[in-house]
């Protein structure tokens, strides 16, 4: 439990500091006054004023706000701080200053991916050794066992499955020549791709063209690399991420993938937990990932979220006037009531999850 909870702290403080810094750096380089940085949300509990911004922690942990002069429309500023304030920027500026958080995040990602790169290594290829061969597929008709080496196929010379995957994948069904060594020997071996449904990483039913076999269970060596090629790999790391949880929320939306599996801070704690508990880099993979999911969250087109300031601009890009302060402030409070309706729905099923089955699982 002492780790979970200090785990947790960790990350999610980490996250919310530096999204928060995204907002806070960037407004301070654009000439936007801060009048205050703060980590959580509600009574402060412990801070300090430096220059005219209020550094403080806050008693609710979950989040964490920067405070801009002229944030709203409207808002009383002082005359000397009217060029400094928040509404008085151009749009682009303001567009810039809303984005930094979730940029920063994803650069986090960035950096603790190359920062694992660099100090673990980087997984090795896997090769394209034959495991399993399914029974009634084409590659046990074709005489396939396990722990064939593919070489190549139609003469293109096969090192990894991620290829042999490919190429049997891209087949449309034309049958492929492989070249396999077995023992010591090299033989030939003709198979044709069957059209088969099986399911993707989200669960849903997919067709796709395979011959019957899987990846050999062998240790996946790990390759030390340099910095550039650790930051590098670091770049590709959070781009995939990204994507998948890009592609998650859209069919989430779309309903293929059940609403249950939506997870509270409950899950985050309980997985920081079970991750602190494996080590330090494991800890840090899992930080990376959530942060993907912190930023490309925060720029979703809901009014209260960081996305929702840019219904707001292009409003005002495309009528040349700002949207109204009472129409901001409807529209504000329903992102509000639709995010604590999120939370809660979200809280009952970790409730569902973690509690009811057999009681509490940190």
């Amino acid at each position: 439990m002492l780790t979970t909870i200090i785990s947790t702290i960790i990350v999610l403080g980490i996250l919310v500091f530096v999204h928060e810094f995204g907002h806070f750096l960037l407004s301070k380089k654009l000439g936007v006054g801060v009048l205050t940085f703060s980590l959580g949300f509600g009574p402060r509990l412990i801070g300090k004023k430096i220059g005219e911004t209020q550094y403080q922690v806050s008693a609710v942990p979950l989040g964490g706000y920067v405070k801009l002069i002229g944030e709203n429309p409207g808002e009383e500023v002082k005359e000397g701080d009217r060029e400094r304030s928040l509404w008085a920027q151009p749009i682009w500026k303001r567009a810039l200053i809303f984005a930094a958080g979730s940029f920063f995040n994803l650069f986090l990602a960035v950096v603790l991916f190359s920062g694992i790169n660099l100090f673990m290594g980087i997984p090795g290829p896997l090769s394209s050794r034959v495991g399993e061969v399914s029974p009634g597929l084409p590659a046990e008709s074709a005489g396939l066992r396990k722990g064939d080496v593919v070489l190549s196929i139609n003469g293109v010379d096969i090192s990894r499955w991620d290829d042999l995957s490919g190429i049997i994948r891209n087949s449309n069904g034309k049958r492929l020549d492989l070249k396999v060594k077995r023992d010591n020997e090299v033989i030939d071996v003709s198979v044709t791709p069957k059209l088969i449904t099986q399911k993707n990483l989200f669960g849903e039913e997919v067709h796709a063209f395979a011959i019957g076999i899987t990846p050999y269970e062998e240790v996946v060596a790990v390759q030390k690399v340099n910095p550039v090629l650790a930051l590098g790999y670091g770049f590709v790391q959070t781009w995939q991420v990204t994507e998948l949880t890009v592609i998650g929320i859209i069919k989430l939306i779309q309903r293929k993938i059940p609403a249950n599996q939506i997870g509270s801070p409950i899950m985050i704690a309980k997985l920081a937990g079970e991750q602190a508990r494996r080590g330090l880099f494991s800890l840090a993979t899992f930080m990376a990932i959530i942060s993907i999911n912190l930023g490309i969250l925060n720029l979703f087109p809901i009014p209260i979220l960081d996305g929702g300031h840019f219904i707001f601009l292009g409003w005002e890009a495309i009528l040349r006037r700002p949207v109204s302060i009472k129409k901001m402030e409807i529209a504000q409070q329903i992102g509000l009531i639709f995010i604590i309706l999120l939370m809660l729905f979200a809280i009952r099923n970790d409730i569902i999850r973690y509690f009811l089955p057999g009681g509490i699982k940190f």
